[in-house]
């Protein structure tokens, strides 16, 4: 795919390590810019760290070890982040996953909102400054058409899903988290450099389910529409146009599919919705600081 040039960018990617993140490095890595992938799992990022600089013929690829199901991690990882980092151009929020069943976080936080949003917008708002101070900078959310089965926005009275569990519904609530925190987050951020935006990748054939996450229903549909899936690199081109082309450099606040604006739902436009999760976010990962 073509790339602009990003030979003076550093870019950071959560879950860089497979799939749609590994894809995204390799072709912001390809454009010369500097990459920071994390991952859960040493072994793994070391294995992508090597692909990335083999397939993109740039060594300026690096890794950061951390979990997005443990706040903690999470801060810890910003830091680590931070010391090795100047500058921050453009953060691309990949990681995320779907469960089966309902489990929680060692902050005791619901593990698909926790890890698809509070993971993200936590380690976001430890990078601000940094991407503030980088400007004209980029985040970059990777959300989900998944989004639209969310018809009647988030239940703020049980967003932790415990008066009842799906593992497609939970998700579907999820990524219209990460399509509310992007529009809120572009409103707070006017006039800083500094541009949010989200997307739909389409339906990729990542590695979704591979450490035993999924099981029944879902696990059976996910290989069920396998065949007819896009491949990571056909799935990661939204995103490396989001991170990348001067054609989105003053867009802020929008959602993308197939690297063009469209309206999301109905309540993913809800900016009453998007301030309030907002605050409620911030209230939550302020509450875990000493739980995990």
């Amino acid at each position: 795919m073509d790339v602009a040039d990003m030979k003076s960018k550093t870019v950071v990617i959560t879950g860089g390590n497979s799939g749609i993140g590994l894809e995204t490095a390799v072709a912001l890595a390809g454009a010369g810019a500097e990459v920071v992938i994390t991952a859960r799992d040493h072994g793994r990022g070391e294995a992508a760290v090597a692909d990335i600089a083999q397939r993109s013929e740039n060594d300026r690829v690096s890794m950061v070890i951390f979990d997005l199901a443990s706040l903690a991690s999470v801060r810890a990882g910003a830091e680590d982040i931070l010391e090795r980092s100047p500058r921050i151009d453009v953060l691309v929020n990949n990681a995320g996953l779907i469960l089966s069943e309902r489990t929680e976080t060692v902050d005791r936080f619901e593990s698909t909102f926790a890890i698809n949003h509070l993971g993200p917008f936590l380690l976001t708002e430890l990078l601000l400054d940094r991407l503030k101070a980088s400007a004209p900078s980029r985040v970059v959310n990777v959300a989900s058409t998944a989004h639209t089965s969310a018809r009647k926005g988030l239940n703020f009275d049980d967003l932790q899903s415990t008066k009842g569990y799906g593992g497609v519904k939970v998700y579907g609530a999820s990524k219209l988290a990460n399509i509310l925190f992007t529009t809120d987050l572009a409103r707070r951020l006017a006039g800083t450099g500094v541009t949010a935006n989200c997307l739909h990748p389409g339906v990729v054939a990542t590695k979704y389910g591979r450490d035993g996450d999924t099981k029944g229903v879902v696990a059976f549909g996910l290989k069920l529409i396998k065949p007819f899936c896009l491949t990571p690199a056909q799935g990661a081109r939204t995103s490396v146009y989001l991170a990348s082309s001067p054609d989105v450099a003053a867009v802020t606040g929008k959602y993308f599919v197939k690297s063009r604006p469209k309206d999301p739902s109905a309540a993913a436009q809800d900016a009453g919705a998007a301030c309030r999760l907002f605050e409620v976010s911030e209230e939550l990962v302020e509450a875990s600081r000493g739980r995990g």
